[in-house]
């Protein structure tokens, strides 16, 4: 089946076209693909999702061009293509996506392995650390849980849920402390959002990490865990492909950050002075809050004792394991603050 015309057009971009725009093109279609043509409108290739994150990691800039990362030798069908053939190439290259070029080189439309195949369900938990007090978020957390509170008429907690469920996860575990009976009363086992959910619960605050420990029987495959105050259009199937990809123990997701200082920087060596950079932009990545496991990460905790992600990971680190960052690009915000939560439901109250 073909996308949309409204959907696929969104992914044409010109070969003078920057990263960003390609950001920008992916997060509004969710298509995870570029299609590039030249002044002519005659195509040249795509990118996909995964040359923008490769990208990311080899350092590219937003302002970067996208010619670096074209695929020129994209797979491409004419149109009228029989169908299961296009279903074979699919199965048979592990793509999702593949354009309709005509004899001319236009772009027709494209094809989406979605519209062809239901999204296989996954055994892998997902894990939601739900038990933080939020009391930054004061006084909308008085007298209910931060991941409880309303989102475009939906609790956060809720959009994380509903999200994971429509790539094929079903099975949840949730993290609760502070009003975690809400939380329970709520979502119950998870019937009424067609998932399975099963909670622990922290006696103390144990941290970002520490509540994984009380998981019994200990998880046989890798997981997800995120952060209950997250509203993030980051796709979590390519998280777990990434972290499988890689062959990883612990996976990170990172967003790319940049801040600029609002006075200048005097650079000295003792009291001598060789340069003056003025406001500079610094950039670096920041913690998302989303992560994949495998299950012998949590050999690293202890029983009922506090622990938070970071420790986890240097943990890992010292004993050689494998972590590795996920540079996502999706649109990606932690609700800590009163105008944080007034930023989500203005985007939330956009995409209804």
């Amino acid at each position: 089946m073909i996308e949309k015309k409204s959907s696929w057009q969104k992914t044409i971009l010109s070969s003078t076209s920057t990263l960003q725009d390609a950001i920008v093109s992916l997060n509004e279609t969710a298509l995870k693909i570029i299609i590039i043509v030249n002044q002519e409108n005659t195509f040249l290739g795509t990118i996909s999702d995964g040359d923008i994150r490769r990208g990311l990691l080899r350092d590219l800039s937003l302002s970067s061009p996208l010619t670096s990362i074209i695929n020129k030798n994209s797979l491409v069908v004419p149109p009228n293509h029989p169908s299961e053939n296009i279903q074979e190439m699919m199965r048979a290259n592990k793509i999702h996506q593949i354009p309709i070029i005509n004899e001319n080189g236009s772009v027709m439309g494209l094809h989406l392995w979605d519209n062809f195949f239901e999204v296989p369900e996954l055994e892998n938990e997902m894990i939601i650390m739900a038990g933080g007090k939020g009391s930054r978020l004061m006084p909308h957390t008085q007298n209910c849980p931060k991941p409880m509170v309303l989102v475009a008429g939906k609790p956060m907690l809720q959009h994380i849920i509903e999200r994971a469920k429509a790539e094929g996860f079903k099975n949840f575990t949730i993290s609760l402390y502070y009003l975690g009976h809400m939380i329970e009363d709520y979502f119950g086992d998870g019937h009424k959002f067609g998932v399975n959910i099963k909670y622990i619960k922290e006696k103390k605050p144990l941290g970002t990490v520490g509540a994984l420990s009380l998981i019994l029987p200990k998880l046989s495959q890798s997981f997800l865990v995120t952060n209950g105050d997250l509203l993030t259009d980051i796709k979590y199937r390519d998280l777990l492909d990434f972290h499988f990809h890689f062959n990883s123990d612990a996976t990170m997701a990172v967003k790319s950050h940049e801040w600029q200082n609002p006075f200048g920087v005097v650079e000295t060596n003792g009291i001598e002075i060789i340069g003056y950079k003025e406001k500079p932009v610094i950039k670096g990545n920041i913690n998302a809050g989303v992560y994949v496991l495998s299950p012998q990460c949590l050999d690293e905790l202890d029983f009922g004792e506090p622990c938070d992600m970071p420790t986890l990971f240097t943990k890992l680190q010292k004993k050689l394991k494998k972590t590795i960052a996920y540079p996502m690009h999706e649109p990606w915000l932690d609700v800590g603050r009163s105008e944080d939560l007034m930023t989500a439901r203005a985007q939330e109250s956009k995409k209804d």
